[in-house]
């Protein structure tokens, strides 16, 4: 599948996706595509946006963490590009390293997001709460009360935040 448009919302209907996530997605892709032009990054738009409508296309078989690479598996038998491919394996917070995704019973492998499109879909993803568009702080406060307080995501989120947006953030402020 070539990439010269994004692709519609509508194709998480084929995938069964349900409404919950289908509104997420596109809440994800506006996000994504709002701090692309705050920011003035230089990004693939369409990339963007088939990235972050399908970055949860696992959810239509798991909730569970592994939904990254379930979609991922997904969006590939479907013929899209790697470049999407690695958008939605790799959008889960910051990034999960090798070390961590071993501890969390995923395959061994290095999720991290290296492109700006990667990094900007996953940081799309985490400022968005359901529907609703949120803060870092909102983020790393979610995150220190499911996670823990020194949990080794959160200043991945921090530097991916200051990464995107340019703005250096001190881990004390949060």
């Amino acid at each position: 599948m070539i990439l010269n448009e994004h692709v519609s919302h509508n194709i998480l209907k084929e995938f069964n996706c349900p409404l919950f996530v289908i509104e997420h997605s596109k809440a994800v892709m506006l996000k994504a595509i709002r701090l692309k032009t705050d920011f003035d990054l230089e990004v693939d738009l369409d990339l963007v946006k088939t990235g972050a409508i399908l970055h949860d296309v696992g959810r239509s078989k798991t909730n569970r963490i592994d939904h990254a690479i379930v979609g991922a598996e997904l969006v590939e038998n479907k013929g899209f590009p790697q470049e999407v491919v690695n958008i939605v394996e790799k959008h889960i917070g910051a990034g999960i390293t090798k070390e961590e995704a071993t501890i969390l019973g995923l395959p061994p492998k290095d999720y991290m997001p290296l492109t700006l499109e990667e990094k900007l879909v996953a940081h799309s993803d985490n400022l968005i709460h359901g529907t609703q568009e949120v803060d870092l702080d909102f983020v790393i406060k979610k995150w220190k009360k499911n996670l823990g307080e020194n949990h080794p995501s959160l200043p991945k989120i921090i530097k991916l935040h200051s990464e995107i947006t340019g703005v250096p953030v001190l881990i004390t402020e949060v």
